[in-house]
């Protein structure tokens, strides 16, 4: 089957189209035909060798995080989804090879995909409204009426989390690239800012903030400052290297005012992001949908930054 792949680590152009053998499904896995895959920023640093301690140097290796498909085969202990059901989920964390025409996965890392939505649609949605839900729910337990501040509003993740707190009736204040502002604010935001001319020193003459998701984690301390007294800020990844070690600290200390997560969604939280879909309460935001052939112009262009919601990988 054809897969993305990298036999060492690197820019966007050690990534090709190769060909491995076709999964096979367990007792207890399901075997699915990918339709769409998307582009993680997680998967940039996995593919640049920044986690190469993690990931390791066995070569070569796939790509991809989550996917959207078909189920066409189930193991016989499986209880779950059903050969012919529509499906979203995850192959795993950012070492993954989802980027590929099938994945053998267990029934705990899918659910059915939204109603309404094709796989491009909805693959676009899986990593940034996961987070989203976890960031906004359950870390931070955002309440209505709070002001919710996100910075990187309109990427792949930020654009989701920006429906979802507008959805839980937070007060929304996005910060973006100036082309993407009103992008922004037809997400759901109340107000957007130019993140090159509105930095900490002028939000700060705004009202303080009761929850920042970050998703860019520079700069943090000055960040940190937005917060009321009972605010929390929760970061999604790990920025600058001083913001590393501040991160780190926090959550050793399982500080509540202070947090950093790496997903590992399941079915249930899957399932949670697929209401906020079905309700109309979050849509799909799709940058560009690229061909398997073209796994490394996807890479480049997310590196490329000013991204409107996702890169997406069209695998059929």
């Amino acid at each position: 089957m054809r897969a993305a792949r990298y036999d060492g680590y690197g820019g966007p152009e050690v990534l090709y189209e190769g060909r491995v053998p076709r999964p096979v499904a367990g007792p207890d896995q399901i075997l699915v035909r990918v339709h769409a895959s998307s582009v993680n920023g997680g998967e940039l640093l996995v593919r640049s060798g920044r986690l190469a301690l993690v990931t390791g140097r066995r070569f070569p290796k796939g790509m991809g995080i989550d996917f959207a498909g078909e189920v066409v085969e189930a193991g016989a202990r499986v209880r779950g989804p059903a050969v012919g059901d529509r499906v979203w989920g995850v192959q795993g964390r950012a070492g993954g090879s989802a980027t590929s025409e099938y994945v053998a996965v267990r029934p705990r890392r899918v659910s059915l995909s939204p109603a309404g939505l094709d796989a491009v649609e909805a693959v676009s949605l899986l990593a940034g409204g996961t987070t989203g839900i976890t960031a906004l729910r359950d870390m931070a337990r955002v309440r209505p009426g709070e002001r919710v501040l996100v910075r990187g509003a309109s990427g792949g993740v930020g654009s989701a989390v920006v429906q979802l707190a507008r959805a839980m009736g937070a007060h929304v204040t996005g910060l973006a690239g100036a082309r993407n502002l009103d992008f922004v604010l037809g997400l759901g935001a109340h107000e957007a800012y130019d993140y090159a001319s509105t930095g900490p020193a002028e939000l700060a003459r705004l009202e303080g903030f009761d929850v920042i998701i970050d998703t860019v984690a520079s700069d943090l301390p000055e960040y940190q400052r937005l917060l009321t007294r009972r605010g929390r800020l929760v970061a999604l990844s790990l920025g600058s290297f001083s913001s590393a070690v501040r991160l780190a600290g926090a959550t050793l200390l399982r500080s509540r005012r202070t947090m950093f997560f790496s997903g590992n969604p399941k079915t249930p939280l899957f399932r949670d992001l697929a209401g906020y879909v079905e309700r109309g309460e979050v849509r799909p935001v799709v940058d560009t949908v690229h061909e398997l052939a073209d796994i490394a112009e996807a890479h480049r262009a997310l590196e490329a930054g000013g991204v409107r919601g996702k890169h997406v990988v069209r695998l059929t």
